[in-house]
């Protein structure tokens, strides 16, 4: 593990500054390659990822690793993924925007040390917080737009495309997009 990460993690997981760090089991810092060019972002943890402290395990979890595995991406192998909140918010509620005002600083500070040149965020919230509060993520999906030096995209959630069938093939093209467009701008991801 990087050091940087590594302390940063340390730091985090001890991490009480809002009510959230009372009623997690665990914290879900963030799971993949610590120099990844690829980050995917999400809001943050549900049950299953509070139990076992990793995102996306659960079902959701489970979808996006097979939307992952048709554009050659991997959790351990080419890419990272974290969330706004690092721990889960009660009955999976969104979390409260002064909850992500406390934690986003972690976030901030994972991207400084990852340093990719696409972040993808998982769904709304992500969407919201890292393109415009006013993002609609069902007009707007699979955009790329450019900011601070880096190219940002948004797709729906996991948990959306379960919950909402209909919206898998677009899904899947916001997928098929970004492995063009980490083709055109990244010169590790793909081995």
């Amino acid at each position: 593990m990087n050091p940087g990460m590594e302390n940063l993690k340390k730091e985090c997981l001890l991490c009480r500054r809002c009510a959230l760090g009372g009623t997690r089991t665990n914290v879900v810092f963030g799971v993949g390659k610590e120099d990844a060019e690829v980050m995917f972002v999400g809001e943050g943890p549900g049950e299953q990822e509070d139990l076992r402290g990793e995102p996306f395990v659960g079902r959701a979890g489970q979808l996006l690793d097979k939307l992952l595995a048709c554009v050659d991406l991997e959790r351990n192998t080419n890419i990272y993924i974290a969330n706004i909140v690092k721990c889960r918010p009660p009955q999976n509620r969104d979390p409260l925007p002064a909850e992500q005002e406390t934690c986003i600083a972690w976030l901030m500070e994972q991207i400084r040390l990852i340093d990719p040149k696409i972040i993808v965020c998982l769904g709304r919230i992500a969407a919201q917080r890292f393109i415009g509060a006013d993002y609609k993520i069902s007009a707007r999906h699979g955009e790329f737009i450019e900011t601070d030096g880096r190219i940002v995209t948004a797709t729906f959630h996991p948990a959306a495309v379960l919950r909402n069938p209909l919206i898998k093939p677009d899904t899947f093209e916001d997928f098929i997009a970004l492995r063009e467009k980490i083709r055109q701008v990244c010169t590790r991801t793909y081995p």
